[in-house]
Order: structure tokens, then sequence, then C-alpha cells
């Protein structure tokens, strides 16, 4: 009797791993800030009453500004355009050097013409008007990866609802803007006719570094250079999301977005801490005050990555972030056509 052995076994195929296969996301750019190329292109869209105003007196520009940047504008030397146009001022050059160059697929305009720091406040609306306009009519009409973000006249709060009601159903409009600097705490009753606007239009209030609001630009008074205003940035919104909490902002609007655009992030986890703390030792002072203050943040704040913190070693980020816990609230940004 022949035994009958088993075959031997077939030589196994190697099965070598297959490169994952990246899923491409979409970039979406939240500051992007285009510039009003020049004074003619502005009276193209100011009511006739204004145009004239600013042909004889001009506009006030905000006191940050006046600091010496290292280069002109703060824009990148590559940025300006061959048109001689302004940074951020010349569409096909910001398409091929912005969107085209890195895919964009949408970007968001964030134009920083001072509108809401006019003490003529019905000129600050007029020009915030304008620009709003010309946003559309020029920017966003012409390239359909572009959204606008609506200046208002912000220390009228009237005059800042009248705004956001006139563009809020806008499809080409996807928040309000404002600078952080202000001249009251933006808990204040005089921004809320503001945020009520905000709210009826589903519209975020983007709050950009920038302004002076007529006082000292940095919590300890007038600084000697601009590296103190840069560096310090975080001075005032620390202060703006304190004071929106505290004055219970959230609780009269709850469905009111806020995007903080320039204004790093570091700061976020020990505004947290400390706020929480004091509000379980104070909460009485301020009983509108329903939940912890880490909370409200949590909820209600967007914040953009540029210009963010950058620790000496790579850990230290990645724990910023887990203290944050708010990973869904961070939006990338260029600050094109900025270097910082």
């Amino acid at each position: 009797m022949v035994a009958t052995l088993p075959a031997p076994p077939k030589p196994q195929t190697e099965i070598k791993p297959q490169p994952r296969q990246r899923e491409k996301l979409a970039v979406i750019d939240c500051d992007l800030h285009a510039a009003m190329p020049n004074d003619a292109t502005l009276y193209k869209y100011l009511a006739p009453r204004w145009r004239r105003h600013h042909e004889l007196f001009g506009m006030k520009g905000h006191i940050g500004g006046a600091y010496p940047r290292a280069v002109p504008n703060a824009a990148r030397v590559d940025s300006w355009p061959p048109s001689g146009l302004p940074a951020g001022g010349d569409l096909p050059f910001m398409q091929e050097q912005l969107l085209d160059a890195w895919d964009i697929e949408y970007g968001v305009l964030t134009p920083l013409y001072g509108a809401g720091g006019q003490d003529n406040l019905a000129y600050g609306a007029a020009l915030a008007s304008a620009v709003n306009d010309w946003q559309i009519a020029e920017w966003v009409e012409a390239d359909s990866r572009l959204r606008a973000s609506a200046l208002i006249a912000y220390e009228d709060g009237e005059l800042a609802a009248q705004e956001i009601d006139r563009i809020g159903d806008h499809p080409g409009f996807i928040q309000a803007l404002m600078v952080v600097r202000t001249r009251e705490p933006l808990g204040h009753r005089k921004y809320w006719k503001m945020y009520e606007a905000a709210c009826r239009h589903d519209l975020p209030i983007a709050i950009h570094f920038g302004g002076s609001g007529g006082g000292p630009i940095t919590g300890a008074g007038w600084p000697s250079h601009y590296i103190e205003d840069h560096g310090g940035m975080p001075q005032a919104f620390y202060a703006q999301v304190v004071s929106m909490i505290t004055e219970g902002i959230f609780e009269h609007f709850p469905t009111l977005k806020i995007v903080l655009i320039e204004g790093g992030f570091a700061w976020v986890p020990p505004l947290m801490w400390r706020l929480d703390q004091t509000w379980r030792q104070l909460k009485e002072e301020v009983p509108h005050v329903k939940r912890l203050p880490s909370e409200y943040i949590r909820e209600h704040f967007w914040i953009t990555t540029q210009p963010m913190e950058e620790p000496p070693q790579r850990e230290y980020f990645f724990q910023l972030l887990e203290q944050m816990d708010m990973n869904d609230k961070l939006m990338f940004a260029t600050d094109y056509p900025h270097w910082d």
C-alpha cells in the first residue's frame, strides 16, 4: 500500500502593502486681503455726497498703521503686482500667485479699509457700503472661488445692523467684518443691534486684528515700536472674548458665531482656565453667565491660523491643540499678501 502524501504547499504570493491614498481636501483661505486699488475705483461705488467729503477731507487711518513696518503695507515683497496696483489690488495677479498656484477652492476676502474707524460714523457707513459693493462687482462676480466679508460701521450698532440687513441675503457675503480694537468692549449694549442683525441673517461676525478705538493700542499704553504692536496683538482679542462672555452675549444671542482673525490662539487655553476658575469664584456677580466660560468659547468662536504661534518643539504644538480642544474651530488662512 502506497501512502498518499499531502501535496506540498503552494508558495504564497507576497502581498505588498499598497500606498495609502490620501484624500484630497478642499483648501479654503479664510483671510485674503483684497485692496481698494485707488480712489477712482472707490468713487464708482461711493455716494456723491460722500465722494465730495472724501475728496475734501480724506479718511482717517488707524493709529496702529502709523508704526513703520518692515515693508510697505506689511506686504510680501513679491506680492506687488507688475501692474503698479497695490499688493492685493490686482485680481489676475492674485489668481496667478495664490488661487491658481495653491489650488485654493474658496478664498474669503477681508478688505481692511478703515470704514468702521471713522469718527464721522455716517461717512464710515458709506465707505463700508461702497467697499462691499466693490467686492461683489469686481471680485466675487469675477471669480466664483471668492466670497466677501461685509465691512460695517461697527461703532454705531444701528448703522452696522442696517448694512448687515442690506447685504445679508446676498450669497456672495459669508460674514460681517470689523477690527478688534474698538472704543468700548464688544460685550457692551451699543453693539447688540449688530449681533441681532448678524443672527437674523446667520452671518458670523469676523473680528480682525487692527484698529485703535481712539485709545492706546496696548494695555500698558502707547508702545515705541511696531514689534510691540505685532507681538502684542493677542491682548485685544483676549479682552474682547472676556467682555462678550461676561456680558452674557451668547445667552442673549445663542446662535451668534464669532471668527477671530490674525490674533493667534496659544493664549486661548490659559484664558479658558483662568476664566473658568474666576467664574466659579465670582459667578454671583454675573448670573446671566449660565455655563463655564470655556463652553461658550468652544461653542461660539472660530479662529484662523495665520499668524500662529510656533513652539520650539513640535510636540508642544500638539499639546496646545489638545488643551484647546477646538480642532474643528481652527480655520486655515494665508493672510495674503501680508508677510506675517
